[in-house]
Formats: structure tokens, sequence, C-alpha cells
């Protein structure tokens, strides 16, 4: 298949690879840009918690020692990839991430490192849970504003059989930009929150993965 990939790098360029070692023919438009932004962490917190694996760049080397709770194994990954010895991931979505952080109640300071805009929601049920929490911002995300001409002569073509989506923000970045030809190609979406943010455009079909998990979104492709 011939498959749009929306997520931001570096991610789209590893799941490029992947997607071509099953046998798809990937096509690139990152609807995100990333960029690490000087973080202003407090100097002991008890636990970190990271929804997303932009964030770790940020993370300083003097709190590899901290616990970390993460959103996903991939995050996880990433994590101890950094140096970061006591991760624990939730598996999940950010209700199972607030469900093992309320499990655990690790006493003291809980920093969220996360996004612009983003950790709001999972903040406020942290502090109506009596647990100490703070957010930090320790990346800035911008939406692509022009869809290069190549890319949307493919799809107005209808040169493209289906789209990869891993957030909701992806997807809304990507709604954004008007695309032609979404009425005739499947969307391949990371879980049922995702599924939602595409359904603003047209589609042959939308897919949700089982898990939230990039092995449980590449299976809907096998």
């Amino acid at each position: 298949m011939k498959l749009l990939v929306t997520r931001p790098e570096p991610g789209a360029s590893a799941t490029a690879r992947r997607l071509e070692a099953m046998g798809h023919e990937p096509v690139l438009l990152p609807c995100l840009s990333v960029k690490t932004v000087p973080p202003r962490l407090p100097p002991h917190p008890a636990a970190l918690v990271v929804t997303s694996g932009q964030a770790v760049p940020a993370l300083p080397a003097r709190l590899h020692h901290v616990p970390v709770f993460c959103v996903g194994d991939a995050t996880g990954a990433k994590l101890r990839q950094a140096g970061f010895t006591r991760v624990e991931s939730a598996q999940g979505d950010a209700e199972d991430l607030f469900r093992l952080i309320a499990a655990r109640r690790v006493p003291g300071l809980h920093v969220l490192a996360v996004g612009e805009r983003h950790g709001q929601a999972l903040l406020a049920r942290l502090r109506a849970a009596g647990i100490s929490a703070v957010r930090r911002k320790v990346y800035s995300v911008a939406k692509l504003r022009h869809m290069p001409e190549d890319v949307l002569a493919l799809l107005a073509a209808g040169g493209l059989e289906g789209a990869l989506f891993y957030s909701a923000e992806t997807a809304r970045a990507f709604a954004a930009l008007h695309p032609p030809g979404t009425g005739a190609m499947e969307a391949f979406t990371l879980s049922e929150n995702v599924a939602q943010a595409v359904k603003g455009l047209p589609w042959r079909k939308i897919h949700a993965a089982l898990a939230p998990t990039e092995a449980d979104l590449m299976a809907l492709l096998a």
C-alpha cells in the first residue's frame, strides 16, 4: 500500500523504514514540527511524568535516577536509552497513565514534562486525587502551514491508499490543511481517541488499533 505518514520527525522516518520492511510505500508528510525548549524543572522532583517521547531529549542527566512514569512502551524505551534507570510504562493511554501514578502514590512532587498546551487535564486529575504535581513545558509544537505540492498532487490524483495517524493533534493539523482525496483512502489510527479526531474528513474507512502501540497500529496493515 502507498501510505501517508503524518507523525513528526524523527518518528516519521522510523515509521517509514518499518513500513518499507513490510512491503509498503510510505510518503512522508510530518504535520507537526517539534522543538526542544530549555526546561525549568524543580531541582529535586519525586517523580517525572512523560506523555510523549518528544519530551525525552529535554530531560537532564541529573534526573536519571528519578522514577519516571510514561504512557507507553516506546516512550519507555527512549527513556531507558537516554539513561533513565527507574522507568515504568502504563502500556496504554492517558487514562492508564493516571491510574498507574495514582496506584504507585510516590510521595512528593510529580513533574509533568510535556509539550506546549499538553498535560493540563492529567495535571488536574492528579491534583484532584491528592497527588502533588506541576506541569513544565519541555518542547514546543508547530503545525505544518502549507502542504508540499508533490503530496498535494498525489492526494488529488488518488495516488494514496491510506494515512497513518499517531495522535489527535497530528490528525487535526492534517485536517487543517484541507487535504483532497481522503474519501478514497483509509485512515489507520493509534487509538479510538485519534480515530475521533480524523472523523472531520471523509474516509473510505477508519481503523483504530486495538491497543495504543505502534505494533498494534502496524498489525492493521499486515
